[in-house]
């Protein structure tokens, strides 16, 4: 949410600029520039949360699922058959 509230805000400011034309004076057309820099770092981080919070939701839940599927020994069932 944030991410889409910066890049709107980022947004509503390049509209803005651009819509003043020639009334922006040539040392502060920069501006236009940081404008479209924080559009395109607020679509990166708009399509690149998501895939953060999957990723570590999947991250806490894999070691999880790992250890109650590993092999029978390492759980302490192994039986004296199976000892050298």
């Amino acid at each position: 949410m944030p991410a889409a509230i910066g890049t709107l805000a980022w947004t509503v400011a390049l509209v803005v600029l651009i819509a003043m034309g020639d009334g922006i004076p040539d040392s502060e057309r920069w501006w236009i520039g940081v404008c479209l820099t924080g559009i395109a770092l607020g679509v990166f981080g708009f399509l690149y949360i998501p895939r953060l919070f999957r990723d570590r939701a999947g991250a806490e839940s894999g070691p999880e699922a790992s250890d109650t599927a590993g092999p029978a020994t390492a759980t302490g069932t192994d039986t004296a058959a199976e000892r050298p």
